[in-house]
């Protein structure tokens, strides 16, 4: 499946026309380059929660997460404690599951030791070198690479839960390490 003509006219990649909400997403966000620390922790948090589940099921409770976890800050959510993982097993607005919560909760605790800048490096350091063709078709896109098995081994090795190379692929495609909007995509920046 090739690229699509939106409610503008504008060709995209065929899932983003499912819904309102991932057009907007994958037009002002996916693929392109994130940096921050809690910007990725939050980014990779919200990949892990994704896990056997639909992207607009997250897309759409992402401001109860915001709220639930103090906006990703890493350092504040580091300081929550059991009463916060009890509060957020019963919050509607996020997904309540208590293995992902504990990781969201025992990643920020891990990332709150580590440098500034540390988490940032850690998955820029993955991303692959430049000049990879632009897929033509969904087909053409991957859910695992080398370099999001090698992410997902050292954030494993680093201590961070909840990720594997598929989640860690997906959060490369997310943050804009991988530009994975098809070619003829007008959401695809040059590489």
């Amino acid at each position: 499946m090739t690229t699509v003509a939106g409610p503008d006219g504008g060709l995209r990649c065929p899932w983003a026309l499912a819904t309102e909400d991932y057009i907007a997403y994958h037009d002002t966000e996916w693929g392109r380059t994130l940096h921050g620390d809690d910007a990725l922790y939050e980014r990779l948090s919200l990949e892990a929660f994704q896990s056997g589940l639909s992207w607009l099921t997250i897309l759409r409770r992402r401001e109860g997460f915001r709220k639930a976890f103090a906006e990703f800050e890493i350092e504040a959510v580091a300081r929550f404690d059991e009463r916060d993982a009890e509060r957020l097993l019963a919050d509607e607005g996020i997904i309540r599951n208590r293995a992902k919560i504990e990781a969201t909760l025992a990643n920020a605790r891990v990332l709150a030791e580590w440098e500034p800048g540390e988490l940032d490096a850690l998955i820029w350091s993955h991303a692959p070198e430049p000049g990879r063709p632009a897929p033509q078709t969904i087909s053409e896109v991957p859910a695992v690479t080398p370099e999001s098995t090698a992410l997902a081994k050292a954030l494993k090795k680093a201590g961070i839960r909840f990720v594997g190379p598929t989640t860690a692929y997906a959060l490369m495609q997310a943050c804009g390490l991988v530009n994975d909007h098809l070619a003829a995509c007008t959401a695809r920046t040059p590489a």
